[in-house]
Order: C-alpha cells, then structure tokens, then sequence
C-alpha cells in the first residue's frame, strides 16, 4: 500500500500504530530519594547542546554549580535538598559558538511560575488524594456514543472574576462552575486551554508548558481539586488542547538545544503565518512522542475526560494558509500532510488503548475524510467531529430577517445531505463571539423580545438537530457585548429575559439527557426524519427523531417567520395524542404564550405519506417539542421522502 493511499482511507484499512512508552515518567523535575539524601532527579532531552546545567532558587541561579551530564541524548542530575515549589531552568551551550547559550524553561516542567515569570517550578504530583472514583467508574456510560452529550464551553480567567477584578482560583471557580453547569444540565465542562502559556490575549492557544496547568488560578494539586470537584457534581471535563504549534518565546521550545528540535527544520514548514507561531515536526519521533505523552499525561494524572484538539486542519494541509511557492508538497506532490496524519492517528490509538473511556474531538473546518472514523478503517480516530458548516449556515441564516429567511431555508436544511457522514459536535463556540463578530444576541435581527426568541428559537435548532452540542459561556443568558479575555461575563446584565433564555436552556438539556430521542441515534441516519423541510410554508420546518426504541419518537417543529400559525396540520407517523414537550414562546422563557396547551390529539387522515393530521398552533419565532402519548397506532416510517 503506498503512503498516497494511506492518506485516503475511504478505501484503505491501516494497521493501528502501537502506543510509545511515557516521556513524563523519566523526563522533567522528579522529587527522589537517592543515597538516603530527599531531592529532585532532573532530566531533559537537548541531543545537540554541548553543555547543559541547572539553574534556580536552589543554587542562586549560577550556571558552574549543578552541571548535568549526558546520557546519549539527554542530559540528567539530582540535586539534594531541593523541594516542591522551587523554581528552576536549564542553561543550555548550543554547538558551534561559545555564544550560543539560552536559559529555558523545562518542556516536561509540571509546574511552572506565573507569568509574567518564565520559570518551572518542581512539584509532586503524588500528594493530592482524589474523591472521584464513582465518576471514573461510571464515566465508561456517560461517554458512549449513544449517550448524551452536552458541552458548556469555558475561558476560566472570564467566566467569573472576583469583585475587584482579579482571577479566582481553581477551587473558587470549581465550586461555582461546578454548580452553574448543574443548574443548567450540561453533561461537560470544555475548558479553552489551561497548558501554561506566557501570552493572556491568546486565550490558552499558545502553550509552552505541555505538561503544566497556568498558574494564573492555583498550582496542580489546585486544578487536580478543581477537576475533582466537577467530577463529584457529575459533570466531566474536557481540555481544549493545540498540539500543532507553540509560540517562538526565547525561554520555551524555540531553537531549544540550539538547533530545530521541536519545530520543522524548513523554513518553509516552520512557521504558522496565521498565529507566527512555530509548527511542530510531527514527523520525529521526539515530537510524536512529546505530544502523544502530554495526552497521557493530562488524562493519568489530572483525570480529565478527553480533549478537543484545536486547529487539526491546520495540521492536516501542508499548504493550510501559505501561498503557491511558500510551502513544500509531500513526496508525491499533495499538500496533504503525512506526518500529521500518522501522529493524529497515533495520537487516538493511543488515547483509544490507554483511556477508552475518553473523548477526543477535532475541531476540523474542512471535507478531510472520516476525521471521526476508526483508525483500523483508515479514519483518523476521532469520536467527534465539530460541525463547522452547520455552525457557519446556521448563523448565517438566522442573522437574517424573517421576512428573507424563507428564500435561504436551503442553508438549514442541506446540511442533512452530510449530517451523518461523520460524528458530529454542533458547536456554538468562542470564536463566533470575538474579533467584531458580536455576541450572538446582536447577531439575531429585530427588537430586544425578537433577539431573545430567535436566541431561543437557534438552541431549539441546535438541540432537536442530531449531534452532540456545545454552547459558549455566557450565551445561555444572551450576554450582550462581545467576548472579552480580560473582564467578566455580564453576570450583572441577567434581566427578566436573560433568566427565561438560561431557563430555555436547562430544559432543552434536560429533556435532550432523559429522551433517547434526541441522541441514541445521532450518528445513524434512521433516527432523523423529514416531516416538511419548508416546502409547504415557507420558513415552517419539522422533523421527527427517534431512538433505538420505537416509542422513543419526537416531534420538533420550527417557525423561522414572524407568522402565527393556527391548526397547521403536521403529518406524523402515528396517531394519537402527542404531548408538548417543550414551546420556546412559553411566557416561562420570555415568550407571549401562544401553544397548545399541553398537546394536541390527531387527525385520521392520510396526509403526504403519513397516517395521521397533528394540528398545531405554531407562534412566531418559536421551536415546539412534542412527544408521542397514549399512541394508538404502531410507529412505522414510511419509506417515501414527504417532502418530495
């Protein structure tokens, strides 16, 4: 098999790469025990320096007093008498010139100084005593596919801050958090990068310290609490994690034995022009193994319950923002990138092998094939996929006016023709708040009462669509302003439609967690079926879902129009009485009321397929849920497409 059709797994089945040994049980600051004497054992990988020696608090920062000798391509000592908390670096002699001499921060350091300091700090990770062992033992349950998934997205310096301003801590935040996601029934926390990295405005994205969280709220055993905590409450933790590039900071992994060890030694493949950034090699072994250990390592050691892997795109194209002549084709001329796709591969065989009860979600933008297929199918492995065509369509067409949304309904409704051609996460995330976008608030047209339905009317959307679902924080209250790194949500800005928005939400993720309806089949085209894709009236859409269960059957009918509909007959698959579940234009969430009053019993007459008439009354801009009740006729889909 060559490696061109390696890359094209739609007819290939690939042997899965075998997980490497563990890079942070032998590499970083290690508290030991040597000779009786208690101290630290350090060791780093620099194969070009020529000389290489421990600096810190421990030794006044002197580079002639602690030298580390060379044992083949790392460098190692132990130091007596050092404890957890001190701080320290490696002053590394690059080759060729007596001036080449850098003091950097331990790539394994698993802690670090906050910044603006550049240090890492040694710290046992062994001390803390966790409480979570019900959720571990359960988390196999809540991380099937065919469960629910429900993921509040999380900056943790801006979800909340205390009064004058500042940070809270990892345990501050956990305990509040902790509630908060409750209350609203997510099943997961998704934190934007928490991997130390000297730069706030990059929000995480730009780590240097792969195996440190920031010190901004707290040291290890403090995210280790805040971890626990969330665990106890039920809820998991999911990390948003960069493994395709770092920034070029003097003290971090640029250049870092004085030579190119972590990034490309080709210009052209070396830097990122979005970000300037350094891009990983993938393609050596020391890189592969740095970032597949780095995942190990947070899964082990901090129990979080997978990852959602920033920018995979960006990995997957060797030409992914560069122009004609700028970049470097792979050996057969494509501008797939080869290294990339056995790393990411490794990457989930190994997550797969070692903690199969994780996640791990691509945040990938383009038609790559079978991102969320398994790698013995020649997937590249993921569970989930976002969904960032359905994102983009959707909030496209709903900062429309409802009088021109009827000629766009194309945008809602194609985006079935591949809903399932992978496993999808339907995100409504951070980047869609940020760099001038505006909140989604001011993106929805018309008054304040308008914005808050058509805010209403989208989650409708986005939890009756199968998929997995993500909503950014601050959302589920219609925070006003655009997102900002460096203050606070507008917690204070919660009016009366603010609380009936964020009431909407618990109940669309409580009904989504107790109806299989609504996620046993997310992935299986036959728990999805047209009942009108707006072809009858104009901006008027249904469908039903269904579980694996026959009687595990919903109705979900959307009004995109500013029209009030009275007794418009809906074809369902079964007659009987069918129970409103939920009505997005209830007064409970800030609507005006209209609905039908607790359900509706049908009609028996065939219509366009169907057995049976369902007349509803459908307000304006609004989402209904209805469920089947009392039913009197055997569920049966036809085999016809209504719509046609």
């Amino acid at each position: 098999m060559s490696e061109l059709q390696f890359i094209t797994p739609r007819r290939v089945h690939t042997a899965l790469p075998e997980p490497r040994p563990r890079l942070d049980h032998r590499l970083g600051a290690h508290v030991s025990v040597v000779d009786g004497r208690q101290g630290v054992r350090f060791r780093v990988v620099a194969p070009q320096a020529e000389r290489v020696s421990v600096i810190g608090d421990f030794n006044g920062w002197d580079g002639s007093r602690t030298s580390m000798q060379r044992v083949t391509n790392v460098w190692e000592c132990f130091v007596p008498n050092v404890s957890p908390g001190a701080l320290y670096k490696y002053r590394i002699h690059g080759p060729n010139t007596a001036s080449n001499v850098m003091d950097k921060a331990d790539p394994l350091a698993f802690a670090t100084e906050c910044p603006p300091g550049t240090a890492s700090r040694v710290w046992d990770l062994s001390r803390y005593q966790w409480d979570d062992a019900n959720w571990i033992a359960s988390r196999g349950q809540n991380t099937r596919l065919d469960r629910p998934v429900s993921i509040y997205e999380v900056h943790l310096g801006s979800w909340m801050r205390a009064p004058n301003g500042s940070w809270l801590t990892y345990r501050e935040l956990a305990e509040q958090l902790a509630e908060h996601t409750c209350q609203l029934g997510f099943t997961h926390v998704e934190l934007l990068p928490v991997a130390e990295h000297p730069f706030d405005g990059s929000w995480g994205y730009q780590a240097l310290s792969y195996y440190a969280p920031t010190s901004r709220y707290g040291n290890p055993d403090d995210f280790m609490g805040f971890v626990d905590t969330l665990h106890q409450a039920g809820i998991g933790v999911i990390l948003d994690w960069a493994p395709g590039h770092f920034p070029n900071d003097t003290h971090g992994l640029a250049g870092f034995d004085g030579t190119y060890l972590y990034e490309h030694t080709d210009p052209r493949q070396r830097s990122h022009p979005d970000w300037h950034t350094l891009v990983f090699d993938h393609g050596r072994q020391e890189v592969a193994d740095f970032l597949v250990s780095s995942a190990m390592f947070w899964l082990d050691q901090y129990h979080v319950d997978g990852f959602r892997v920033d920018a995979v795109a960006s990995m997957l194209y060797l030409d992914y923002s560069r122009p004609v002549g700028s970049w470097t084709p792979n050996r057969h001329g494509g501008n797939e990138n080869l290294d990339a796709v056995a790393f990411l591969r490794l990457l989930n065989n190994s997550v797969q092998k070692q903690f199969p009860d994780s996640l791990m979600i691509a945040e990938e933008s383009t038609a790559w094939p079978q991102v969320s297929h398994p790698v013995q199918a020649g997937g590249l492995g993921f569970d989930f996929k976002w969904n960032m065509g359905w994102m983009h369509d959707v909030l496209d067409f709903m900062s429309r006016p409802p009088e021109e949304r009827p000629a766009h309904q194309a945008q809602l409704t194609e985006s079935l023709g591949y809903a399932f051609a992978e496993r999808f996460v339907l995100p409504l995330s951070h980047d869609e708040v940020v760099h001038g976008k505006g909140s989604l608030f001011n993106k929805m047209p018309g008054t304040r009462n308008e914005k808050f339905a058509n805010l209403r009317l989208l989650f409708g959307w986005m939890f009756g669509y199968p998929g997995k679902k993500l909503l950014f924080m601050g959302n589920e209250f219609g925070q006003r302003g655009e997102w900002q790194h460096d203050s606070n949500l507008e917690w204070h800005r919660r009016d009366k439609l603010g609380w009936g928005l964020q009431r909407w939400v618990c109940d669309l993720n409580r009904l989504y967690r107790v109806e299989p309806a609504l996620h046993g089949l997310d992935s299986d085209p036959s728990g999805f079926a047209w009942v009108d894709r707006g072809h009858e009236v104009p901006g008027l859409i249904s469908f039903t879902r269904r579980g694996a269960s026959p009687r595990d059957l919903v109705l979900c009918v959307y009004n995109f129009t500013d029209s009030l509909h009275v007794d418009h007959p809906f074809g369902v698959p079964c007659a009987g009485f069918w129970r409103e579940r939920l009505n997005s234009n209830s007064v409970h969430y800030g609507g005006s009321n209209h609905g039908n009053f607790g359900g509706r019993q049908t009609v028996r007459e065939p219509t366009r397929g169907f057995p049976a008439i369902l007349p509803l009354v459908v307000p304006p801009l609004s989402m209904l849920m209805l469920a089947q009740d009392d039913v009197t006729e055997p569920y049966d889909v036809p085999d016809t497409d209504h719509d046609r």
